[in-house]
């Protein structure tokens, strides 16, 4: 069985996709990106700001699935610029403090509404 999951308290999608679908005690959370939920705008800043505020609104739908950044078993980053990679690393390892989990990290030429960085996350109980 299939859940979708919403929470006004991260960003609405922004096109034909769920903040995040849980099936068979796994969360699926779609790639998040630095959107104020509040103003439905990119927050102001640099890739640590940007950062911050997908791993925000990245904790406000685990919160309302039920799940915590401990259930978290893999995330995937999306980066406009590589170089960024050390200031995202030290903003996310303040979510993943003990036991992270497994990671993938890549480059891409683009992300929506010019955000240098997107994560998808699974989480699984």
């Amino acid at each position: 069985m299939k859940r979708i999951i919403n929470t006004d308290k991260a960003p609405k999608a922004i096109a034909t996709y769920s903040q995040a679908v849980e099936a068979n005690g796994m969360l699926f959370i779609s790639g998040q990106i630095p959107i104020d939920p509040a103003t439905g705008k990119l927050v102001d800043g640099g890739i640590r700001n940007q950062t911050e505020q997908v791993m925000k609104n990245i904790g406000e739908i685990l919160s309302a699935a039920g799940y915590t950044f401990q259930d978290v078993v893999k995330s995937t980053c999306l980066l406009t610029d590589m170089s960024h990679y050390a200031d995202m690393n030290a903003v996310y390892g303040k979510f993943y403090f003990e036991n992270p989990p497994a990671r993938a990290a890549f480059a891409v030429s683009g992300l929506p509404m010019g955000a240098l960085v997107e994560i998808e996350t699974i989480a699984s109980r």
